[in-house]
C-alpha cells in the first residue's frame, strides 16, 4: 500500500489533526466525482488488509463546485442531504457519515468559483469494514448539480481507545412521519440481539435528520419531535430531533435560509450521530431494543408527508486499551481551519480540545506550545476529565501572539502544541500528543474608534418598527469586562459612537442580532420597485479619520453603510478580536444620541404614520416628494407621532424626508389604491 508521507504532514498541519510519525499513516483515495443529480455514486476501493491495528481512521470529505451547464436551476445553491456508506462484500450498506450541502451561491464571500470545504469524520468504529476490497457510496439527494465530492481515508497505525468487537445494524431508510397508513414506528420494530464475545460496553449510534414539509406543522424539516429508546421494554432515553444553533454555522454567509434551525441539521454542516449508551450489556447478553417516535398525525401537503432519514446501529466495544493517556484532538485557536472561522483570528490565549483516551481519570495535563520558530512555553491544566470524555483548555497569554498583532505583520504563521505529561507522569501513547495549525494574527486597531451602526426596523418583539431594536454591539476586554456597549438602540436609527479604549491590549467586539438574522439578511432587502416593510441594518468600524478598520469577513465596497453587503449576514452573533497598542487619547468617549423613524403602513392607502424614536426631539421638517421631484406635503412639527394624509394622492412611489437640525433621514414609501 502506497504511503503519502508529505501529504499526511501537510493535511495534519492545515486541519489540526493529531500528527503521527512519518510512515505510521496510510492514505487511501476513494470517490472523486461530480454530484450532478439525485443518484448513488459508487467507487470500489482497495483498503489495507486489516492485519495492522489502527489508532484512528479518519474520512476526509471535501465538497467543492463546478460550473453547471447554461440554464441549470439551483446549481450548487440548495441544501441537499449527502449520505456516505461503506458497502460490504455481503452486500450490506452501512452509513458512516452524513452532511448537508450549503447554499453555495457563486460570488458570495465564502463561495468563490474554486471554493472547497473539508469535512472530517472519525470512522474508527467501521475499521473492520474498511479492509481489502469494498465500495464507498455517496448518496446525493440533490435535484440539481454543481457540487464535487472527494473522499479519502487516513489509517493511523496504533492502538485505538477501544477495540470494536461487533456491529449490529438495526434500522435504515427514509420513513414518512404522520402517515397513519404507513406509521413510522412500524419501521422500528422490537429486535432481539445478543452481544458478541469480548463485549464490555455497547452504544447505539443514530444518524437521523428530518426533511419535507406537511401542511400542519412544516414537519419534518422545521418541526420538533422526539423519540424514546427502549432497552428490554424499558425507556432509557428520550431525545428531541432538533438542532438549535444553525445561526452560528461557521460556514457563512450563505445565499439561502441558512440561519433557520432545523430537524437535527444545518445547511453546509456535517451531521453528527446521536449516541446512546446501553447499560448492562456485556459479552453474551441477550436483549431487545427499539425506537419509538411520539404519536403524530400530519396533514400532507401537495408534496406528501415529511419524514426522517434514519440509520441506527449498535456497536460493541471491548475494554479501554490504555490506562493513562490523553489525546490532542483539535486546535480551536489560533487556527485557519474552516470549522473555527467564527473564533479566529483570536487574541493571545490559545485554545484546544483534549480527549481522555485512557481508563484513569485525568486531573492534570502539562503542555508545551509555541508559535513556530519561537520560544516554547509550558502550562499545566488542573481539573477532572473522565475516561473517554473531552474538554476544552484555554491557555495563558502567549506573548509571541501579542507581538505579531502589535507589529501588524501580515501573512500566515504556524502554531504547535504538545502534551508532555499526564497526572504528573509521561503520557502512555506519544503518537497522539502533538498538534499543529496555521493562523493569521488579530488586526491592530487605534485606541480611538467610531462605531457606525444603522439599525433595521424589526423590533425586539418581532414587530416592524416596534422599538427597541434587539441587536447590540459590545466591546469586552480579555477578562470579560464590558468596556463599552450599545444595547439601547431604536429601530431605523443611525448611531455614530466614538469610543476611546481605556488601555493597551486585546479586545473583542461582539455583534448580536435580532432573531439570529444578522444586521443585513438578504430576504429583508428592499428595492425602489418593491420596498417591502422590513429594512436591514449594518455596521462599520472606523478610525477618527473615517477609514474603515479591518474586520474578519468584511470587505467594504465603500465608506457608507449603504455600500455594505454580505458581511453583515452573520446569523446570531459576530465576534472580532483586535489589538490596541495604546489607550485612546481623544477627549470624546460617548455613545451618541440619535433619532429613528418607523414608517408604516408601506404600501399605504389613506394615511402614512411616522413614529419618531429618541429623546429631546427638536423641531423637524417632514416632506413627501413624488417621483417627479414635486413636494406634495410638508410641515414642521415636534410631534413623535405624525400622520400624513394620502387619500387624495395618486398611486406611486414617493420619498419621505425627515429633517431635524443637521440630520436628514429618507424613506421610500409606496401609495397604492
Amino acid at each position: 500500500m502506497k504511503r503519502f508521507y508529505t501529504s499526511l504532514i501537510a493535511f495534519f498541519a492545515v486541519l489540526g489533526v493529531a500528527q503521527a510519525n512519518p510512515g505510521d499513516t496510510t492514505w487511501v483515495q476513494a470517490n472523486d466525482v461530480r454530484l450532478d443529480y439525485f443518484n448513488n455514486f459508487d467507487t470500489t476501493v482497495t483498503f489495507p488488509d486489516g492485519s495492522l491495528s489502527y489508532r484512528k481512521v479518519l474520512m476526509e470529505f471535501t465538497l467543492g463546485s463546478y460550473a453547471c451547464p447554461p440554464g441549470s436551476t439551483y446549481c450548487h445553491q440548495w441544501d441537499y442531504t449527502v449520505l456516505n456508506y461503506v458497502m460490504t462484500p455481503a452486500g450490506d450498506t452501512v452509513e458512516m457519515s452524513r452532511l448537508i450541502t450549503p447554499f453555495a451561491n457563486t460570488g458570495w464571500s465564502r463561495f468563490p468559483a474554486t471554493w472547497k470545504q473539508p469535512y472530517l469524520f472519525d470512522v474508527t468504529d467501521y475499521a473492520s469494514l474498511l479492509k481489502n476490497s469494498a465500495s464507498i457510496r455517496i448518496h446525493y439527494s440533490g435535484y440539481s448539480g454543481g457540487f464535487t465530492a472527494n473522499i479519502r481515508f487516513a489509517f493511523i497505525e496504533g492502538t485505538p481507545d477501544r477495540n470494536v468487537v461487533g456491529y449490529d445494524k438495526l434500522y435504515q431508510g427514509y420513513f414518512d412521519y404522520g402517515n397513519n397508513a404507513n406509521p413510522i414506528n412500524s419501521h422500528f420494530p422490537v429486535l432481539n440481539k445478543t452481544a458478541p464475545a469480548g463485549t464490555v460496553s455497547a452504544e447505539l449510534k443514530f444518524l437521523v435528520t428530518g426533511h419535507g414539509s406537511d401542511t400542519l406543522n412544516q414537519c419534518c424539516e422545521f418541526d420538533t419531535h422526539a423519540y424514546d429508546l427502549y432497552l428490554n421494554n424499558t425507556a432509557i432515553a428520550n431525545k428531541v430531533v432538533w438542532r438549535d444553533n444553525c445561526g452560528v454555522n461557521p460556514l457563512y454567509p450563505q445565499g439561502g435560509t441558512w440561519i433557520y434551525d432545523r430537524s437535527n441539521w444545518c445547511p453546509g454542516a456535517q451531521v453528527g450521530p446521536i449516541v446512546h449508551k446501553l447499560p448492562g450489556i456485556t459479552a453474551g447478553s441477550s436483549y431487545n431494543i427499539n425506537l419509538k417516535f411520539a404519536d403524530y398525525t400530519a396533514l400532507p401537503s401537495t408534496k406528501g408527508y415529511g419524514g426522517y432519514e434514519s440509520h441506527a446501529a449498535v456497536i460493541y466495544y471491548g475494554a479501554i486499551n490504555k490506562t493513562r493517556d490523553a489525546s490532542l484532538e483539535d486546535i480551536i485557536a489560533p487556527s485557519l481551519y474552516p470549522d473555527h472561522f467564527r473564533e479566529n483570528p483570536n487574541s493571545n490565549t490559545p485554545k484546544v480540545r483534549v480527549h481522555n483516551s485512557g481508563s484513569t481519570p485525568i486531573t492534570a495535563l502539562t503542555f508545551s506550545y509555541c508559535v513556530t520558530d519561537s520560544v516554547q512555553q509550558q502550562y499545566t491544566w488542573n481539573g477532572t476529565l473522565a475516561p473517554l470524555a473531552d474538554t476544552e483548555v484555554v491557555f495563558p497569554v502567549l506573548n509571541t501572539l501579542t507581538n505579531l498583532s502589535n507589529s501588524g505583520t501580515s501573512g500566515t504563521f504556524g502554531f504547535r502544541m504538545k502534551i508532555i505529561g499526564v497526572n504528573g507522569s509521561p503520557d502512555e501513547d506519544a503518537t497522539n500528543d502533538s498538534l499543529s495549525s496555521t493562523f493569521v494574527a488579530a488586526p491592530k486597531w487605534p485606541g480611538d474608534i467610531v462605531i457606525n451602526l444603522r439599525t433595521g426596523d424589526l423590533g425586539s418583539n418581532g414587530n416592524i418598527g416596534q422599538n427597541p431594536w434587539q441587536g447590540t454591539w459590545k466591546i469586552t476586554d480579555m477578562a470579560g469586562n464590558t468596556v463599552r456597549q450599545r444595547n439601547d438602540a431604536s429601530c431605523n436609527t443611525t448611531y455614530n459612537d466614538t469610543v476611546a479604549l481605556p488601555a493597551a491590549g486585546f479586545y473583542k467586539i461582539t455583534l448580536s442580532s435580532p432573531f439570529c438574522m444578522g444586521f443585513h439578511w438578504w430576504p429583508y432587502d428592499g428595492t425602489p420597485q418593491n420596498p417591502g416593510p422590513i429594512k436591514p441594518g449594518g455596521l462599520i468600524v472606523k478610525n477618527l479619520g473615517g477609514a474603515s478598520l479591518p474586520m474578519k469577513g468584511y470587505v467594504y465596497a465603500g465608506s457608507t453603510l449603504a455600500d455594505q453587503g454580505q458581511h453583515d449576514d452573520f446569523g446570531c452573533e459576530y465576534t472580532q478580536y483586535f489589538y490596541v497598542a495604546s489607550a485612546g487619547v481623544t477627549s470624546i468617549d460617548e455613545l451618541a444620541a440619535s433619532y429613528g423613524l418607523s414608517v408604516y403602513p408601506n404600501p399605504a392607502s389613506d394615511q402614512i404614520h411616522i413614529n419618531v424614536s429618541g429623546t429631546n426631539v427638536k423641531e423637524a421638517t417632514v416632506s413627501l416628494v413624488n417621483a417627479l421631484g414635486q413636494t406634495v406635503y410638508t410641515r414642521q412639527t415636534r410631534d413623535k407621532a405624525i400622520v400624513i394624509p394620502t387619500g387624495q394622492l395618486p398611486a406611486g412611489l414617493y420619498t419621505l424626508i425627515y429633517n431635524v437640525g443637521d440630520s436628514r433621514k429618507v424613506e421610500k414609501v409606496v401609495i397604492a389604491k
